[in-house]
Formats: structure tokens, C-alpha cells, sequence
């Protein structure tokens, strides 16, 4: 096997020779970490700051590296950087570009830190920002779902449990519910927002430093509520890391729901909706056929992110404290699950949008599987103080009777329910329609119309 007998500059004096080739690759990271630049020089410019204002540096060499870095962001958002895999990661492409730059002063700025606090520092603040433009892509998908559910706020289909028919809601009512999950989701990224702000710079490799550094000023130059408290903690933590992705998790399964559910819908079995071309596929022998790729899609990749949670996890189980190599794997999979959520949620936005909904199938469909069977119970105690149970009773012997009749509940003759039951009157027709049934759901968090329209308007103040 090759080796490289040229020694890494950066790792000091005690190394004679450098890494065999296959070590200097499984060693690197700067293939995926360089997604961390612009944290990784934030970090190093409120590092320079505080080196200055605590006497460590000269304004003037704190001018110079400030300088420096500035240009080197400048190089890598224009795509004008050269990595190099022999120097293994961002933070040290970084410094040995810097030092190119203004030379030996350059290694001034490492003082009173290390990469294990740097890089815990670069990744909460990916984290931290992934979090915020993740939340700017779920309001705007919560602003597409309010707006179809006022448009569609009366109007029936079935609701179902076990997937079969349960009782008439209203649409407005049923994408209502996603607009709750999702907010929920914006909540618990949210929470783990705040948990993770506390700045890891100045723990060091894992014992603190005797340079007498400000820490708190660091934390506040980059928006961190504190600096963390426990040096040792500090460059072994990747909770924060986890806790996003099992947020992601979390609102990759309500997407996956939501998805399947249009997959549904767009069926030959439902036709409760259709998507344009926009977001179907063709097939290439069947020319009728319309596929609901995006929502399948968005279904499958549930898989992938609940796979970087379960990859998290297995790297971070049974590690002694402090750092350890094995979490160089920490990123891959929490890069890999941001792009593909964004993914999701704007495709779920998209569809959500485009959706052509057929009210006359959702109505249709509704008035099927004796959905109205509840409000024959319900009516039954309200009018002949019946106890429920003996309503219940009552109900499903009138629905027998209608499937022996093959006929909905609102065909059948007030003898026939008359013979199940001799107390009930003619209006008990009153109930038995879709309209009137949801209509007359007026419990906080009800589908009545009249309901959905408070619930719009209380979650456009809440969540927009």
C-alpha cells in the first residue's frame, strides 16, 4: 500500500511521515464539510474579535485575518476555492488558505481553541440555520393548506377510520389537520433551536484553555444565548444533531401521510382529486395513465430520513467521552436529511396547490357506507332519552335493514325505522343528510362549516 511520506504541516512536529493513501481518505471529510464554510469563517471572525479584544491578538492582526477570511468566503461562494483532500477538512483548508494569504500570523487565530469546539461550532450553526429556512418552507406550506381549506371549507367527503367509511366531514376540516401537524413540526424544531443554542467555542479539544479568552462575548457575536457549560460535554455532543433529524423524522412521516393520502385520492378508486402534469408522470407504454410520482415520492423518502436518524444514533451509541473520530460521520446523514425534507415540503406545497378537487365524488362518496348511522344513535338520545348504548343498538339495526334494502339510510320509509325503533318521528330526516350531519359537528374542534372558518382564522394568527 502507497503511503505519503510528506507530513500533514498541521498536525505539528511529532508525525515523521505522512498517512498511507487509503487512511488519507477515509480520514477526509472536506467532500461533505465544506457545506459548513460560511459557519466555519463566522466562527473564525467572532474567534478573531474576542482574540482581539481580550489582548491576545493586535487589532492589527486581527485586521489582517478578518481580511483574509472575508476574501477566502468570498473565493469559496464564487467557486474559485481549491479543496484539498490531504488537508482533510474545512477548518483546515481554511487556515492553510489563510496563511497563503497573510502568512505566519495566520496561525495566531487558533489560539484558545481546537477543531473539536470548531467544528461543534460550524455544525450547530448549520443546524441552527437549516432549522430557519426549514420553518420559512413549512409556513409557506401551512399558507397553500389554509388557503385550500377556506376554499373547500364546506364542502363533504368521507371521513374514514380503518380506511373505511366513518362519518361525513368536511374537506376544509380534513387538510385543517395537516395544518395542526405541521405546526406541531415548526414547534418541535423550534424547541430543539433553543436547546442547541449555546456556543461550543473556547471547550477547546476538551479541557477548556488557559489563554484567558471571553466566551460569553464569542457566544453573543454569533446569536448564541450562552457559551455550554462543560468543556467535556461541549466536543462530544451531537444531540442537537439528533434532535433535528428526529424532528425531520417526525415531519417526514405527516408528509408520507399526507402523500398517501393524494395518492388515494387520485385513484380510479376515489377520484376525489387531480393533479396536473405539473406533478404526474406518464407511462411509456400506457398513454392513459397519470402517475402521482411526487406524492410517491414524498412517501419513500421517509425511509431515507428516518435512515440518517437511525445512522445518528448508532454513531454517537457506546462513545466515551470526549471526541471521537466516529463523529466525522455526524454530517452526511443531517446534510443528507435537510436537502430531502426541503425536498418534500416543497413538493407537498406544490401538489397541495395544483390540486383540482371533484366535489360531486367527495359528496358522492360521503353519502356511501351509511356514514350518517351516528346521527341516527345521536338523535335517538336527544329525542327519545334513550341511553347511548341502547341507541347504538337501535342504529345498527336500522343499517342492517338498509343493506338488506341495498339502500342509503335516508331511503329508507319512516315504517321501516318505525320497526326497528316505534318512538322515532320524520325528523329524524332532518339528520340523516351529509350537510346536516357535519353541519350539526359544532364541538370545539368540530368539522361544522362554521367551525372550519374560526379554525382559519385562528391558525393564520397563529402560524403565518
Amino acid at each position: 500500500m502507497s503511503k505519503n511520506n510528506k507530513p500533514n504541516p498541521l498536525w505539528g512536529g511529532h508525525f515523521s511521515s505522512g498517512p498511507a493513501e487509503i487512511m488519507e481518505k477515509i480520514n477526509a471529510s472536506i467532500d461533505f464539510d465544506k457545506k459548513m464554510y460560511a459557519q466555519d469563517i463566522k466562527g473564525s471572525v467572532a474567534h478573531c474579535q474576542m482574540l482581539a479584544k481580550v489582548g491576545i491578538l493586535t487589532e492589527s492582526e486581527a485586521e489582517q485575518i478578518t481580511n483574509g477570511l472575508q476574501e477566502i468566503q468570498q473565493e469559496m461562494a464564487a467557486g474559485d476555492f481549491e479543496f484539498s483532500t490531504e488537508l482533510e477538512d474545512i477548518h483546515m483548508n481554511i487556515e492553510s488558505r489563510l496563511k497563503e494569504k497573510i502568512g505566519d500570523v495566520a496561525g495566531k487565530l487558533h489560539t484558545g481553541r481546537s477543531r473539536n469546539d470548531q467544528v461543534a461550532t460550524d455544525f450547530k450553526l448549520w443546524v441552527r440555520d437549516a432549522i430557519d429556512y426549514i420553518d420559512d418552507d413549512l409556513r409557506e406550506l401551512q399558507a397553500v393548506l389554509l388557503q385550500r381549506a377556506e376554499e373547500y371549507y364546506d364542502v363533504v367527503m368521507p371521513g374514514f377510520t380503518h380506511l373505511q367509511t366513518a362519518q361525513p366531514v368536511t374537506f376544509g376540516h380534513h387538510v385543517m389537520a395537516y395544518v395542526e401537524m405541521v405546526g406541531r413540526d415548526r414547534g418541535r424544531l423550534q424547541d430543539a433551536r433553543k436547546r442547541l443554542n449555546q456556543c461550543p467555542l473556547g471547550a477547546a479539544a476538551l479541557a477548556g484553555t488557559s489563554f484567558p479568552i471571553d466566551r460569553h462575548k464569542t457566544a453573543e457575536s454569533l446569536g448564541f444565548d450562552m457559551p455550554t457549560a462543560n468543556s467535556l460535554d461541549t466536543v462530544s455532543d451531537r444531540d442537537f444533531a439528533i434532535e433535528f433529524v428526529s424532528s425531520l423524522s417526525v415531519l417526514a412521516v405527516h408528509l408520507s401521510r399526507l402523500a398517501e393520502e393524494i395518492v388515494l385520492w387520485v385513484s380510479d378508486g376515489f377520484k376525489f382529486v387531480t393533479l396536473s402534469n405539473a406533478f404526474t408522470t406518464g407511462s411509456s407504454i400506457m398513454p392513459q395513465k397519470r402517475n402521482p410520482d411526487a406524492a410517491e415520492l414524498v412517501r419513500s423518502k421517509t425511509g431515507r430520513i428516518n435512515g440518517s436518524l437511525i445512522t445518528l444514533l448508532t454513531v454517537m451509541k457506546g462513545l466515551p467521552l470526549a471526541y471521537s473520530k466516529d463523529m466525522q460521520e455526524d454530517k452526511e446523514p443531517v446534510f443528507d436529511a435537510a436537502e430531502n425534507i426541503l425536498l418534500c415540503i416543497r413538493a407537498t406545497a406544490g401538489m397541495v396547490g395544483d390540486m383540482t378537487v371533484n366535489k360531486d365524488a367527495m359528496k358522492e362518496r360521503a353519502m356511501g357506507g351509511f356514514s350518517t348511522a351516528t346521527d341516527i344513535a345521536d338523535w335517538c338520545v336527544q329525542n327519545l332519552g334513550i341511553p347511548f348504548r341502547q341507541c347504538h343498538a337501535i342504529t345498527g339495526k336500522i343499517v342492517r335493514l338498509a343493506e338488506e334494502k341495498n339502500c342509503r339510510l335516508d331511503e329508507l320509509s319512516l315504517e321501516d325505522m318505525q320497526s326497528v325503533e316505534a318512538g322515532i318521528t320524520k325528523d329524524i330526516y332532518r339528520v340523516l343528510s351529509v350537510e346536516n350531519s357535519v353541519a350539526s359537528r359544532i364541538s370545539y374542534g368540530g368539522t361544522a362549516p362554521e367551525n372550519v372558518k374560526q379554525q382559519i382564522v385562528a391558525a393564520r394568527k397563529e402560524y403565518l
